[in-house]
C-alpha cells in the first residue's frame, strides 16, 4: 500500500495526461483562426503603410528631378552590377520589386501624376482588401478581388 502511494505521489496518471492534452487542443483550436485574421489584418496595414512609402518617395522623386517617377523601380537602390543605374534609393529594394508582405504594388505614371495599386497575393489569404492612392495623397479601398480605383471607398483612419 505504501508502495502505492509513493507512486502516486511522484508522476500523473495516463488519464490527466490525456486531459491536459485535451484542452490544449480545445484552447488552441479556439486560437488558430484569430491568428489568421490577425496576420491578414497586419499584411493590409503593411500595404497601407507601402502606399504611404511610395507617395513620400514620389514627393521626394519629384522635388529632385522634376518629374513623378514612373515605375517602382526608379524609386528603389540601383541593381547591384549597375551603381550608376537611374534609381534614386528612396524606397527598398523589395517593395520596388513591386511584391512585398502578401501584395502586389503597381505604380502607373498618369497626365498629371500617378497612381499605386496595391492587391493582395493570394486574395483572402493575404488580404481581403485591395488599395489605391495617387497624387492626391487619398486612400481607397475596396473589399472584393476587384483592384480599387478612384472611385472606391476612402479607408477610413481608425
Amino acid at each position: 500500500m505504501d508502495r502505492l502511494k509513493s507512486y502516486r505521489a511522484t508522476g500523473f496518471s495516463l488519464i490527466e495526461l490525456l486531459v491536459v492534452i485535451a484542452i490544449i487542443l480545445i484552447i488552441m483550436g479556439m486560437a488558430i483562426p484569430h491568428l489568421g485574421i490577425a496576420k491578414m489584418q497586419a499584411l493590409e496595414l503593411g500595404a497601407l503603410k507601402a502606399i504611404s512609402t511610395i507617395r513620400t518617395a514620389q514627393a521626394q522623386y519629384q522635388s529632385q528631378y522634376g518629374r513623378y517617377a514612373s515605375a517602382l523601380a526608379e524609386l528603389g537602390p540601383p541593381a547591384a552590377g549597375a551603381p550608376n543605374a537611374a534609381a534614386a534609393g528612396l524606397i527598398s529594394r523589395g517593395l520596388a520589386s513591386g511584391e512585398k508582405s502578401g501584395y502586389k504594388y503597381s505604380l502607373q505614371p498618369t497626365e498629371v501624376g500617378y497612381t499605386i495599386n496595391a492587391n493582395p497575393a493570394a486574395f483572402n489569404n493575404t488580404g481581403r482588401r485591395t488599395f489605391y492612392s495617387d497624387q492626391s495623397l487619398i486612400t481607397h479601398q475596396n473589399s472584393t478581388a476587384e483592384p480599387a480605383s478612384a472611385a472606391s471607398p476612402e479607408v477610413e483612419a481608425k
